[in-house]
């Protein structure tokens, strides 16, 4: 396919998305099962487009004086691919499946409208409402905290040290821009592509298979080293998931020790049984039900709490998600943190520590939660993090993102240079 149907395509999804109201992963893939001829390239670069384009919806919306899918879709060839209006215009010149598109005058005058006569939450690219969280969370910075959300994810591998080391997976990588990440001692960052570039698919790679390294972002990999898992000790990853923590842990207690996979939705551990076995994990045990919890009553070391969130830290990579969220969603997972917290405390044995993380960026989630807990939990104390987070990291000289507040951790796009994440620790009292 060429530019012209590229575009096409990308406006069809954009407006069956707004119309039917449905996530990009359902729009997509129902558009290429009624367009079979497309290639993989031309998925991936219409891929590129839409998501471009909902990462920078509203100030897109705003250079182009509407915000049509057809409006978004140019807009995003010209401010975010770097096609000149000229370069557009000839491009489509001829090509019966290219949409109609504005002149190349209308286009220039576009780009020329100063971006920074246009509302603050519009600078930014998130929802009005949302603005008031984010200055909590970030102050005088949460502008650009919130437009550093707006570009492309990098793809960040976890190197499973049970298995291999950094060097080794580099070196598989060779060629494929691969580099060690600035903050986690394990990982391994390729930069996002530009403009229709695809990402490499790591999962096809042999080293995969061996088991060498896990697809994990650098802030995942921060966050479970700053939980601070050691050998020997009794782990309760308590909000699993797919299990991406849990095996984090394996790696740094070197399989000594134990850890116990729950989590709420057991179908969601399913995936689980498949990593550990190519991990080589040999301490993580699968509990299905929380019966299956039955006697780590006061036994556990640590508690993980990898808590359900709204994810408004990972808006790079799920953009739709960014105009999809409400008032309830955040009302909901509120209630979902403080009822795992208040779970979580009966396993912690005295002297153990709980860690909370969220993939969120907004402080209802994170410092008011941890605010609650402790009013809620007075046999609990927060820890100083400033030690820990040098131990996390490969260069402890890496100033500590300390949220605003000061309660906790915020990592972002921004600041470390990864997705958005919020880490908090407490200990029992003896």
């Amino acid at each position: 396919m060429r530019l012209g149907g590229r575009l096409q395509a990308a406006i069809e999804i954009l407006d069956d998305m707004h119309t039917r109201h449905r996530p990009v992963p359902d729009a997509l893939k129902d558009w290429g099962l009624s367009h079979r001829f497309a290639g993989s390239g031309d998925r991936a670069a219409i891929s590129n487009l839409v998501h471009d384009a909902l990462r920078m919806k509203l100030s897109h919306a705003f250079i182009m004086d509407g915000d049509a899918p057809a409006d978004l879709a140019v807009a995003t060839l010209l401010r975010q691919w770097k096609i000149s209006p000229e370069e557009l215009t000839a491009s489509l010149d001829g090509d019966k499946f290219a949409p109609e598109i504005p002149s190349v005058e209308t286009l220039t005058d576009c780009l020329a409208r100063d971006l920074s006569q246009a509302p603050a939450h519009v600078r930014a690219d998130i929802p009005e409402w949302l603005a008031p969280s984010f200055e909590r969370a970030f102050g005088d910075e949460w502008e650009a905290e919130a437009q550093a959300m707006t570009a492309r994810p990098p793809l960040d591998l976890r190197v499973n040290t049970l298995m291999t080391n950094r060097d080794e997976v580099l070196e598989a990588f060779t060629g494929q821009g691969a580099s060690p990440t600035r903050l986690a001692p394990h990982g391994i960052r390729i930069e996002a592509g530009e403009g229709p570039q695809r990402q490499i698919a790591a999962t096809s790679e042999v080293s995969f298979a061996r088991g060498w390294f896990e697809i994990q972002d650098e802030g995942s990999q921060l966050a479970a080293g700053l939980a601070g898992a050691t050998p020997g000790e009794k782990v309760l990853d308590y909000c699993a998931g797919g299990g991406g923590k849990s095996l984090a842990f394996a790696a740094m207690m070197n399989n000594e020790g134990s850890i116990n996979a729950y989590d709420a939705d057991r179908r969601r551990l399913a995936p689980m049984v498949e990593r550990i076995r190519r991990a080589g994990a040999e301490i993580i045990y699968i509990k299905e039900r929380m019966a299956n919890l039955a006697g780590l009553e006061g036994r556990m070391d640590r508690v993980l709490i990898d808590a359900p969130c709204t994810g408004t830290g990972t808006w790079r990579r799920r953009p739709d998600a960014k105009w999809r969220i409400s008032e309830k969603n955040i009302a909901d997972r509120i209630a979902d943190q403080d009822k795992v917290l208040d779970e979580a405390v009966n396993y912690v044995r005295p002297g153990g520590e709980i860690a909370y993380v969220t993939c969120s960026l907004l402080p209802e989630e994170n410092t008011d939660r941890t605010r609650a807990f402790l009013q809620r939990h007075p046999e609990f104390e927060t820890i100083s993090l400033k030690e820990r987070w040098k131990s996390a990291v490969a260069d402890p000289d890496q100033p500590v993102p300390y949220a605003t507040s000061n309660l906790g951790l915020v990592l972002s796009p921004r600041r470390t240079g990864t997705d958005g994440f919020y880490f908090m620790a407490f200990r029992r009292k003896l």
